[in-house]
């Protein structure tokens, strides 16, 4: 094997180091270029040749897929559990438990405090232990039994203490399955994973608010408890179910996945994220430790920058944890407000995966989510404008398909925070759980005095994602710049295109 880069050169905040890396060892062939700008695909001959090994990628994507595909179920029920108390809200909850003022939006808001405190220690844990296998469903038996607990609380006190621990288990499912799949797949195939993953939050608010009808209004008195706290217990028993079987289904990572591979899988595995990127995806990059990662992303303004354009997006997104408080305001009752909550999700899901993966295809990402954002603000604008029934049912069609704009920007994130992986790790953990200081502000946009036209509500959302979308723009402008820098080295030293951003 080569000697291994320096990994100061590789993760330099100059945005280059990848590039230089490449400069140094562009004459070793383990450094091999990206495939789409190598068309003689040297190296592929230890799989057979160009054809054979098509054939063999193919498949272990397929392998791929099939495993990862859990994690969808597993993001629905982490959506459930997270947000099923909007839902019991409308049956009881909050006369149960006697909340007053603003102990509901506190009960809300508390999840996220130990949300954002676990997201960098968990995917720092998962990047060493390298057994997502193991560490996420254990994390989800956790959470699933907090959830059971929450519906034998009896006042407020006891649910703060259930909702707060929820979110510090909960913490280490979404960075962890986002660091799962940037592991194993490559930059333009992140776009349309990342999306299918995400889509699970989308389908959770759509059949979350079917399942919660059919319990509310099945369970009411049975054994003599309330509906609302029926909703706890099977949603948390589902939940701990899941996470058993998650045990014999989710994948490691490439270097500790090997039972369900074979060895020239692995190495076709381990051989695409080098290809990729211009470097491996472990050892090489991991020469100073693994908490040099931490220190790496912290010191990147690029994190910084990425984490402050999507909390002002999270906040234009809070509408999500009162979608049926918002769709209350039309008049129905609560069966049928349910009801009404999941067409708009149904449509969010699948404009979301039209929208990722064209933006895989294209290899684009900022217009696709200014694009989906823009909507969005015109969704809140129809809600601002008039109380007529059919435009605001219309409203909540727009904004819910905001979301695919969010999962389009999860993927950029992967593809903007190059290698080491313990950086990648700590980059992804930092941006979503600081991130979620949008979500404990978003708490509070929603007040009850505000309703039933909501405007202020809507008006703070415009802002914020309009905020997003400048942040966004200024973004790929600096990623085309960094993109003609690597442009013009390559031509100044006679060397075909390799990697590039994705802008």
């Amino acid at each position: 094997m080569p000697s291994t880069p320096s990994l100061e050169k590789l993760e330099k905040t100059s945005d280059v180091g990848i590039e230089h890396d490449r400069d140094e060892h562009a004459d070793q062939p383990h450094h091999t270029r990206d495939v789409e700008a190598d068309p003689q695909h040297l190296g592929d001959e230890e799989f057979g040749g160009h054809e054979a090994r098509k054939k063999l990628e193919k498949k272990l994507l397929w392998k791929l897929d099939v495993r990862m595909s859990i994690l969808i179920v597993i993001y629905i029920l982490n959506y459930i559990d997270r947000n099923n108390a909007s839902a019991a809200r409308l049956r009881g909850f909050e006369e149960d438990l006697n909340l007053k003022g603003q102990e509901f939006n506190t009960l809300l808001s508390i999840l996220y405090v130990g949300y954002i405190l676990m997201q960098i220690p968990s995917n720092m844990f998962l990047n060493y232990i390298g057994k997502p296998s193991i560490y996420l469903p254990c994390c989800m038996v956790v959470w699933g039994m907090i959830s059971t607990l929450t519906g034998i609380t009896k006042d407020f006190v006891g649910a703060l203490l259930t909702r707060f621990f929820l979110g510090f288990v909960e913490a280490a499912f979404f960075p962890g399955a986002l660091f799962l799949l940037s592991k194993w797949y490559k930059r333009s195939e992140l776009g349309v994973r990342t999306a299918v993953l995400s889509c699970g939050s989308l389908i959770s608010n759509a059949f979350g608010s079917l399942i919660a009808s059919g319990i509310l209004d099945g369970m009411e008195g049975k054994l003599g408890h309330s509906a609302w706290r029926w909703l706890f217990y099977i949603e948390g028993a589902l939940t701990m179910f899941v996470a058993i079987s998650a045990i014999f289904i989710l994948p490691d990572f490439p270097s500790t996945s090997h039972g369900w591979l074979s060895p020239l899988e692995v190495r076709l595995a381990e051989k695409r994220m080098e290809e990729d990127v211009g470097v491996g995806d472990e050892e090489q990059t991991e020469t100073l430790g693994r908490f040099h990662g931490f220190t790496l992303a912290l010191t990147d303004w690029k994190v910084w920058w990425l984490a402050l354009a999507l909390t002002s997006l999270v906040v234009s997104l809070s509408f999500n944890a009162f979608f049926p408080t918002l769709s209350a305001t039309m008049g129905y009752n609560s069966t049928i407000t349910l009801l009404l909550c999941a067409p708009p999700w149904v449509f969010a899901t699948l404009v979301a995966f039209v929208m990722c993966r064209h933006s895989d295809r294209s290899r684009e990402r900022f217009w696709h989510i200014a694009t989906s954002l823009s909507f969005g603000i015109v969704g809140f604008i129809i809600a601002i404008s008039t109380m007529n029934l059919a435009a605001r049912y219309i409203s909540l069609f727009l904004m819910a398909q905001s979301y695919a704009g969010f999962i389009i920007f999860l993927a950029w994130i992967s593809n903007s925070i190059a290698r080491p992986p313990s950086k990648r790790a700590v980059a992804l953990a930092f941006i979503n759980a600081f991130s979620q200081l949008g979500n404990i502000a978003g708490s509070y946009v929603w007040p009850k005095n505000w309703g039933p036209s909501y405007a202020h509500s809507y008006a703070i959302c415009i802002s914020t994602n309009g905020l997003c979308i400048i942040m966004c723009y200024i973004f790929k402008r600096h990623l085309e710049k960094l993109n003609r820098d690597i442009e013009k080295k390559e031509e100044e030293q006679g060397r075909p295109a390799g990697f590039r951003y994705i802008p």
